[in-house]
């Protein structure tokens, strides 16, 4: 099989150009997404060009209105894509993701799908403040109804993305900033990654790090550093949370006996509490010390660069609970 290397985003591109001329009932709505300067915020770069403006759309900032049409042009029928540019904006949608989106199929006796696609660009770590950093994956993962997808790499972020295209289902996907411009190899051939399957992006043998999104690689980053100080760690990439791929977690937590959570979101509440649940009730006579979490600190997140670096967790952070968890 060929392939290439592209970063995130150009992998992202391609998904949403190859699917568009695959299936012409996708269509993309955002805030300005059609114009230059915002469309490579979004992976969108050259779509406006190729499609037009009946299937790249600009929206009035109004993303209760416009999530809300999603809805509708999803039961009649169409693919609809609508880009948020922070997750933050998802909560303005609440009712529209949860209650609508989410629900429908389910009021109905699933006699109608909601083929909504919302794709959620999030952006912790480079200062844009309390109103524009958060990522409310968390919020989403409580709620039935939902898929929520949460790419690390490039092959991964192409080929489910692919994936959502094709689903049936309202998804959340969620593309943190700081991936867009991480590089790797994609097949130049069509694929698909199916959801609920995690990847291993390492193996190790004395602990796992269970973990998605941006905190993949700062997870390899403290393994790399780990191995130096004898602790062989495995890090184990979640891809997707809803469906929730719970045997590979409990397969590496049953091999290794010690584990680590690791999230960008608020430790309060948060997808490592469900995680770390699901490993007591499945895996508790397996574990050699108690499932420890590194995440994001309880507070809104801070703008000054000097706050927001300790709101956020690192590799430092990792490390520190990897090393700890032997003392335990």
């Amino acid at each position: 099989m060929d392939e290439k290397e592209v970063t995130f985003a150009e992998a992202l591109n391609e998904a949403f150009r190859e699917e568009m001329y695959r299936n012409d009932s996708i269509f993309l709505m955002g805030e300005c997404i059609p114009f230059t300067g915002y469309e490579s915020t979004y992976a969108l770069t050259g779509l406006y060009e190729e499609f037009g403006s009946a299937r790249v759309r600009d929206v009035p900032i109004c993303e209760k209105g416009f999530i809300t049409m999603g809805v509708g042009a999803a039961m009649t029928g169409t693919r609809p894509v609508a880009f948020l540019s922070a997750g933050d904006w998802t909560l303005l949608a609440c009712d529209s993701i949860v209650n609508q989106a989410g629900r429908w199929k389910y009021m109905v006796g699933g006699e109608i799908n909601i083929p909504l696609l919302i794709f959620i660009r999030i952006g912790t770590g480079s200062g844009i403040g309390m109103h524009h950093g958060s990522t409310t994956e968390a919020t989403f993962f409580h709620q039935p109804g939902l898929k929520i997808v949460f790419p690390s790499t490039p092959y991964d972020g192409k080929g489910l993305l692919k994936t959502a295209l094709r689903d049936r289902d309202p998804i959340l996907y969620y593309a943190h900033l700081k991936v867009f411009g991480i590089k790797g190899t994609v097949p130049s051939e069509d694929y698909l990654i199916p959801f609920g399957k995690a990847d291993i992006k390492k193996t190790g043998n004395d602990v796992s790090i269970i973990t998605y999104g941006y905190m993949v690689h700062e997870s390899l980053k403290a393994a790399e550093k780990l191995e130096n100080k004898g602790i062989d760690a495995e890090v184990v990439d979640l891809r997707t949370l809803i469906p929730l791929d719970e045997e590979t977690i409990l397969k590496s937590v049953k091999k290794n006996s010690r584990v680590i959570i690791v999230e960008e979101g608020n430790k309060r509440g948060g997808i490592g509490a469900e995680l770390g649940m699901i490993i007591v009730e499945n895996a508790f006579d397996y574990l050699d010390a108690p499932v420890q979490r590194v995440a994001g600190v309880d507070v809104p997140l801070p703008m000054s660069p000097f706050l927001e670096k300790h709101a956020l967790p690192n590799e430092s952070d990792i490390i520190e609970a990897v090393e700890g968890i032997f003392s335990l």
